[in-house]
């Protein structure tokens, strides 16, 4: 298909939706379209960008091709929503191992939308395994880019919810910036999967926090006291 062509059907969804595009683009990953002239549109019109990426991906059935593609095409990433829909076009499960040692690279890139991408691709069921949570929390590096900070935020309010003891001892002695941090609890606050007892104690940290970095409470912490179920 051609660039004019998707373009006029996309343009004549009348009050056009998220999902009316998601319908649209299975039908041409259903028919196997060749979706590579969107490419140099993809940021000129952002229309076109998620049908892209989309059909793009959801042709690959190998977990390395699609990683692969992402990394082709990783100059298309200049937006936070760039960078998060990905999440959604990728085949799952991801293998954890491969997924790492993939953002392990990703988190260290001199393209911020690329560090966000390191720390986002998580966000896939990774972040719901215990024993992946301590991996992914050493990834974690200051930033000056608000939107990698904020990926970083994301990150580890959503791995609060399946392992709250190993985040609140992450929080406790992590020598990163208050502005990741501090994100990171406000995210956990608004959270309506977190526990309040456990928002009530991340706040009573902020102070301390905010000045030098750590808390001094550690080992006094409400360690043990998170766990669900």
């Amino acid at each position: 298909m051609i660039y004019e062509e998707i373009l006029r059907d996309l343009n004549s969804m009348e009050n056009r939706k998220t999902k009316d595009i998601d319908r649209y683009d299975k039908g041409l990953i259903r028919a196997k379209e060749d979706v590579s002239c969107l490419k140099d549109y993809a940021l000129v019109n952002p229309l076109v960008h998620r049908t892209y990426f989309q059909v793009s991906l959801g042709k690959m059935k190998d977990m390395e091709d699609q990683f692969r593609f992402i990394e082709e095409n990783e100059d298309l990433l200049q937006d936070w929503w760039h960078v998060d829909q990905l999440t959604q076009f990728l085949r799952k499960p991801l293998d954890f191992e491969f997924a790492f040692s993939k953002a392990k690279r990703y988190v260290n890139s001199s393209k911020p939308f690329v560090r966000r991408w390191g720390y986002v691709l998580f966000l896939t069921g990774l972040q719901k395994d215990k024993d992946h949570t301590a991996a992914i929390l050493s990834l974690m590096k200051d930033d000056s880019e608000y939107y990698v900070q904020m990926g970083e935020a994301w990150l580890i309010a959503d791995l609060a919810v399946f392992n709250a003891d190993e985040v609140v001892r992450f929080i406790e002695t992590s020598c990163l910036k208050y502005n990741i941090i501090g994100k990171a609890i406000q995210k956990i606050c608004d959270s309506y999967r977190i526990a309040p007892e456990l928002k009530a104690y991340l706040r009573s940290l902020r102070g301390e926090l905010k000045g030098t970095g750590r808390t001094t409470q550690y080992g006094q912490s409400y360690a043990g006291k998170f766990k669900k179920g």
